[in-house]
């Protein structure tokens, strides 16, 4: 596998990983929370996890591609934290934005004449 195969397949990956959490309301996608919707505290733990899981992947895939894992600064660490965030946008518009509009305007109101 050559390293632009290597790099592609671990950009898919995280573009994948990152919406994971957006689309599944089960908590660490194991359990159901007690109210039936996982807040975003939960999705943001899940986020930073399925992060670390793509990068030991990527980690992998690098010692195995090189023979060795290039040192890397905090500054790897954080602009790659920030482009998983961007690639989880998708999934924040669809969970929050756009499905969670629908339903909060979904109510059903009782008709005045059954009260």
């Amino acid at each position: 596998m050559t390293g632009f195969t290597t790099v592609w397949i671990v950009v898919g990956l995280a573009c994948v990983a990152a919406n994971l959490p957006f689309l599944f309301e089960r908590v660490l996608f194991i359990w159901l929370h007690p109210s039936g919707r996982k807040g975003f505290g939960w999705r943001f733990l899940e986020l930073l996890a399925l992060y670390l899981v793509v990068g030991g992947l990527a980690f992998l895939l690098e010692n195995n591609a090189h023979g060795a894992v290039y040192p890397k600064g905090w500054q790897f660490y954080a602009a790659t934290f920030c482009l998983f965030l961007v690639f989880a946008f998708p999934g924040f518009v669809h969970c929050y934005l756009w499905r969670g509009n629908r339903r909060r305007h979904a109510v059903v109101e009782i008709p005045h004449d059954q009260e």
